[in-house]
């Protein structure tokens, strides 16, 4: 007898979770990001990243990027939750254009002698990242790059002296001309 399996929900029919970088336009103003942050924290959504910064001062007007992750029903469900909110003019999903070029800067600070202090100059050198400090015992890289990058070099400089990370989160802007 085949009996159909009503405890689990079938897997073919499951969404997919997917990462998404969401651009924000938003007047600059006390409380908003409290509002938008208090959008996902309320209804469950994490923030992986969060950036905000002024972009047009003469309008008041600010960019918050945030990454977060979900099935594409909960990603609609966050857009339009935040277009509903009265300080926000615009929300682009950079995951869903598909053409985007996202940053973030890291600094890493790595202590080490020897041939580990060498060798964790070969890892900045071959990453790109740039030595904004130097001691006779430590190092602070900066490191710009997507951030898959940004996790290689830190898993990297693990093994070579990692003491400490400070990452600015994701920044993203569209490809081509047009503004956004």
């Amino acid at each position: 007898m085949n009996a159909m399996n009503t405890h689990y929900p079938d897997p073919t029919l499951v969404e997919p979770v997917a990462r998404h970088t969401l651009s924000i336009i938003v007047d600059n103003e006390p409380g908003v990001l409290a509002r938008i942050a208090g959008l996902f924290s309320g209804r469950g959504y994490n923030i992986e990243s969060l950036t905000v910064s002024e972009t047009e001062h003469e309008k008041h007007v600010s960019r918050i990027t945030v990454v977060t992750s979900g099935t594409n029903a909960i990603l609609q469900q966050i857009k339009a939750q935040l277009e509903r909110l009265v300080p926000v003019h615009k929300v682009v999903d950079y995951s869903v254009q598909g053409n985007a070029i996202e940053r973030e800067v890291a600094l890493v600070k790595v202590v080490g002698k020897g041939e580990h202090r060498l060798e964790a100059m070969r890892l900045a050198s071959a990453f790109g990242a740039r030595t904004v400090d130097a001691t006779l015992t430590s190092f602070i890289f900066e490191l710009t790059g997507s951030t898959d990058e940004v996790e290689r070099f830190i898993g990297l400089m693990v093994t070579v002296g990692l003491v400490e990370v400070s990452r600015t989160g994701v920044a993203a802007m569209g490809r081509g001309a047009g503004g956004f």
